[in-house]
């Protein structure tokens, strides 16, 4: 069983040591110092970009911002951080030959600041101007990049809609063709006046057939009571009755014709209303897909997300790297830490190895 620790004799044996522990905190400060003096210095330019919600956005709703929201935002940070828009600007700002990976891992650096609608864009050279200008360039391409997008899809939007109104139009054209055609060939004034003196003439008719049928009840009446003019009676009532059946078959026959025409007229007005029917439709799905053009082309641009460049950045003044207090405070502490542990360890060792020998001699 080990021997429990003594932290009094912990630090003595630090103490002893203490010499040892400053030096080697001493030599890695001085290489820290040299090294951060030997690289060259490297500057970093910070652009910044705000997004703004869509112009039709209400703005309380645009005001609370949800973290789904914000989540989504990240994907304009592949618009500016995309391989074809770092490597024109390799190409403009001659950043050199090599892997556009590696190299835009060096240079580039895009974020989105937590729980904000701002993004960061970072260049990082060795030359400050040329940071400065890089990180404007990135930031002024990537709005160019999303106002393309959006104008893009708006584009499409309005083509398509476009197209819908075109259909839209052609097919009331149709209708409207078909309804000139159905006024042109398929007439109702006519009919409708000739059903009405139709029905004149059927009224008349009726009248007539209800005088006959009187005059042949009355001659019938005059034949039970007899007389000297039986004869002529029966002459005159086979006549009422000629007149009867001949006026009955007028009426039927006029029936027949009243009922075609009818039947024309009703089957006219039915086409007729049904392609008015559709003509009101299409005139009313015209005008909403006019209305739904104008509107779209009216929000043109305006309907996404906008970036807006809020800060163009500065001409860095002071590099961001080497950072020499880091970098000596670094090596200070792995300096002091490092040599602690190495004789913690040793310290342990030495221990183990004097209670082995302890034991040893105890057994022997």
């Amino acid at each position: 069983m080990g021997e429990p620790f003594d932290a009094f004799r912990y630090m003595s044996y630090l103490r002893a040591r203490w010499h040892w522990i400053a030096s080697c905190a001493a030599i890695a400060v001085a290489l820290a110092i040299v090294v951060s003096l030997l690289m060259p210095n490297r500057y970093t330019a910070t652009a910044r970009l705000v997004i703004e919600p869509p112009a039709g956005t209400d703005l309380r709703a645009a005001m609370a911002v949800s973290p789904i929201y914000l989540e989504s935002l990240k994907t304009y940070e592949h618009f500016a951080s995309n391989d074809s828009l770092f490597q024109k600007a390799v190409e403009r700002f001659q950043l050199g030959d090599g892997a556009i990976e590696s190299l835009k891992r060096r240079v580039l650096r895009v974020q989105i600041v937590r729980n904000t609608r701002i993004m960061e864009i970072e260049a990082t050279l060795r030359d400050p101007k040329k940071a400065q200008a890089l990180a404007q360039y990135l930031a002024e391409a990537t709005v160019d990049l999303n106002r393309s997008s959006v104008a893009e899809s708006d584009q499409d939007l309005v083509r398509g809609i476009a197209e819908q109104e075109r259909d839209a139009r052609t097919r009331l054209n149709q209708t409207e063709k078909a309804w000139v055609e159905v006024l042109t060939n398929e007439p109702t004034e006519g009919l409708s006046t000739a059903i009405e003196q139709a029905a004149e003439a059927r009224s008349k008719l009726l009248d007539t057939i209800h005088s006959v049928e009187l005059e042949i009840a009355d001659v019938g009446e005059r034949l039970k009571q007899g007389g000297p003019d039986q004869a002529e009676l029966r002459k005159e009532d086979s006549n009422a009755r000629a007149r009867l059946a001949e006026l009955q078959k007028q009426l039927r026959e006029t029936g027949h014709v009243d009922a075609e025409r009818e039947r024309l007229l009703a089957s006219r007005q039915a086409h007729r209303d049904k392609l008015e029917a559709e003509r009101k439709a299409e005139q009313a799905q015209l005008t909403a897909m006019e209305t739904k053009l104008r509107e779209a082309r009216g929000e043109s641009g305006y309907r996404g997300e906008r970036l807006k460049i809020i800060d163009p950045g500065i001409v860095p003044q002071r590099p961001s790297s080497p950072n020499l207090p880091l970098n000596v405070a670094g090596a200070l502490l792995a300096g002091i830490v490092l040599p602690v542990l190495y004789l913690t360890i040793a310290m342990s060792y030495q221990e183990q190895r004097a209670a082995s020998r302890r034991s040893a001699l105890r057994a022997g």
